[in-house]
C-alpha cells in the first residue's frame, strides 16, 4: 500500500532506467546493491536517489517488524534484486492489481531442446528427436540477452532433456548466471555425471530438479521406456546433493503412482534433497494417450490433503503446481499456512501477511508470473500448453511478446474466469489449472475440471473423454 502512494511511485520511476554509471543497472537495483552494503553511490545524485529509496524498504520493514540486516543480507542474491525490482516497478505503473500484473515474468521455462533419451508416457513435449529449427546457440545467447533486458528474475531450462545439448547449456547457464538470473534446470537425471554437475554449479547454476515416477525401480523404468533409468537417476540426484545444488525431486502424479507418494517422499529424506514438488498431469503430448490415469477431482482432494499434512510436517519443502494446493492448506492448517505460488508455502508470525500476499501471486502463473520458450523459439503462456503460441523470439523481441499478447492480457484477470474458477472465493490464491482447462475445455479460461468445486464440469466431460480415447485407440489399432 505504501509503494502505491504517487510520491513513491515517482520515486520508483525515476530509477526505472539503466544508467552506465550504475555498472548497466537500473538505479534502483543499484540502490538496493548500496542499501545491503554491495556498492558505494557513484554520484550526489545518486547518493540522494539512495537515501530516498532506503527510506522507502525501512518504512516497510516497520510494517513487517523485520531488522534491516536480514533484509541486508536477503538483498546481496542478485535474483532477490531483479525480483524485488519487477514487484516495485510493476506497481508504479499499474498500481495495486488482484491478481498483480507484472512488467516482466519472474520466470521464464525453457523447452532448450526437444531431444530426449528416455521416452516417458507423460512427456507434454513428445520429446525424443531434434527439431529442425531449434534455436541455434547464437540464438539462445540473444534470447539470454533479452530476458535480462526484460528483468526476468528466474530461468528454469527443461526439455526434451537439456544435456542432450550440453555444450548449448554450459554457455547459457553461464550468460544467464552472469546476469544475475537465478538459472535452475529441470531433467531426467540419468547424465547428471559428477563432471557435469560440477561444470554446471562453477557455471552458476543454482538448482536442479530431477523427475521420479515412482520409488520402485521397475515401475519408474516402464513408465520412462528405458532400461536403468531409475539407477542412473538416483545417481545424478546424488551428485547433485554432493555437490551442494539445491535439489528437487518431482512426480508428476496419476493414478499409477498416486498411492506412491508418501514412499517418494520418504526417499527424498533419505537422499537429503531439498523438496519434492508434486506436478499436475495435463493431457498433452504423449500424456493423451494416458488421459484415464489423470486423478479424479475427489482423489485429488485427498491427495492434496496428504500432501499438505506432509508439508506441515516440516521435514522436506512439500509444494505442487496444482493451484488448489493453497486452498487445501489453507483447509488442513486451520488458516495457518497457504502456498504462495508452486514455489513456496508460507507460515509462522508472518500468516496474514503471506495469505495477503497470495491473492496478488498465488495462484496459477501462465502468462501472469511466467511464460514458457520451445526450442524452436515460439513463445507460450505455460510448458503445458506447447500448441497455444503467442509469438516467436527469431522475429520479435520477448518483453514485445509479454506486453502485447491477447493471450496473456486475458490471463492476468481472473474475474473473466468460467465455472465455479469464475466465482469462487479462492480465486486469487488459486483460479484454477489453465492448462487442464485448456486441455479438456479448448478454453484457457474454462474451469479446471481437477477441481473438487468443479464435479459437475467434471463428469459432464468423463463420457466425452472416454469415447474420445476408446476412438483414438481403435485408429491407432487399424493403422
Amino acid at each position: 500500500m505504501l509503494i502505491d502512494k504517487p510520491i513513491v511511485k515517482a520515486i520508483l520511476r525515476a530509477g526505472i532506467n539503466r544508467s552506465a554509471s550504475c555498472g548497466g543497472l537500473t538505479r534502483f537495483e543499484h540502490a538496493l546493491m548500496i542499501y545491503a552494503g554491495l556498492s558505494k553511490p557513484k554520484s550526489i545524485s545518486c547518493r540522494f536517489y539512495s537515501l530516498l529509496v532506503s527510506a522507502i524498504i525501512n518504512l516497510g520493514l516497520l510494517a513487517f517488524k523485520v531488522k534491516p540486516h536480514k533484509l541486508k543480507k536477503y538483498l546481496r542474491d542478485s535474483n532477490v534484486r531483479r525480483g524485488l525490482t519487477n514487484v516495485l516497478f510493476s506497481v508504479a505503473e499499474f498500481g495495486l492489481t488482484k491478481p498483480q500484473v507484472l512488467l516482466s515474468p519472474f520466470l521464464v521455462v525453457w523447452n532448450f531442446t526437444n531431444a530426449c533419451n528416455l521416452k516417458c508416457k507423460h512427456c507434454y513435449q513428445s520429446a525424443g528427436s531434434y527439431l529442425n529449427n531449434e534455436l541455434s546457440l547464437q540464438e539462445k545467447l540473444k534470447v539470454v540477452e533479452e530476458l535480462d533486458e526484460a528483468g526476468v528474475a528466474s530461468l528454469a531450462i527443461s526439455g526434451g532433456e537439456p544435456l542432450m545439448l550440453k555444450d548449448h547449456l554450459f554457455k547459457v547457464v553461464h550468460e544467464a548466471s552472469k546476469r544475475g538470473m537465478y538459472v535452475a534446470l529441470a531433467t531426467n537425471g540419468t547424465l547428471l555425471t559428477k563432471n557435469v554437475v560440477r561444470k554446471l554449479k562453477e557455471l552458476g547454476l543454482k538448482y536442479v530438479e530431477v523427475s521420479l515416477d515412482s520409488a520402485n525401480p521397475k515401475i519408474h523404468d516402464e513408465f520412462r521406456g528405458v532400461h536403468g533409468a531409475f539407477e542412473a537417476a538416483i545417481r545424478g540426484i546424488r551428485n547433485c546433493v554432493e555437490e551442494g545444488l539445491f535439489t528437487c525431486i518431482a512426480t508428476t502424479v496419476t493414478k499409477l503412482n498416486v498411492h506412491e507418494i508418501p514412499q517418494i517422499i520418504e526417499l527424498a529424506k533419505k537422499l537429503r534433497v531439498n523438496r519434492f514438488i508434486a506436478f499436475n498431469f495435463i493431457p498433452v503430448g504423449r500424456g493423451v494417450d494416458i488421459v484415464d490415469l489423470d486423478l479424479s477431482p475427489e482423489e485429488r482432494e485427498k491427495f492434496l490433503e496428504n500432501l499438505a499434512k506432509a508439508a506441515l510436517r516440516g521435514e522436506i519443502e512439500v509444494v505442487s503446481t496444482a493451484p488448489q494446493y493453497a486452498r487445501v492448506m489453507l483447509k488442513v492448517s486451520e488458516g495457518k499456512c497457504t502456498a504462495v505460488s508452486h514455489f513456496h508455502v508460507g507460515s509462522t508470525t508472518l500468516t496474514n501477511y503471506i495469505k495477503a500476499l497470495a491473492e496478488f501471486i498465488g495462484g496459477c502463473g501462465a502468462g501472469r508470473m511466467y511464460c514458457a520458450i520451445q526450442p524452436n523459439g515460439d513463445v507460450t503462456p505455460c510448458v503445458f500448453m506447447p500448441e497455444l503460441v503467442v509469438g516467436n523470439l527469431k522475429s520479435q523481441h520477448f518483453i514485445d511478446i509479454w506486453k502485447s499478447s491477447e493471450v496473456f492480457k486475458a490471463l492476468r484477470s481472473r474475474d473473466k474466469l468460467k465455472g465455479h474458477c469464475g466465482v469462487c472465493g479462492f480465486k486469487y490464491v488459486c483460479g484454477g489449472c489453465r492448462a487442464r482447462a485448456l486441455a479438456y475445455f479448448n478454453d484457457i479460461l474454462g474451469p479446471d475440471p481437477g477441481c473438487i468445486n468443479n464435479l459437475r464440469a467434471y463428469y459432464d466431460l468423463i463420457p466425452k473423454v472416454k469415447a474420445n480415447i476408446a476412438e483414438d485407440r481403435v485408429a491407432k489399432d487399424k493403422v
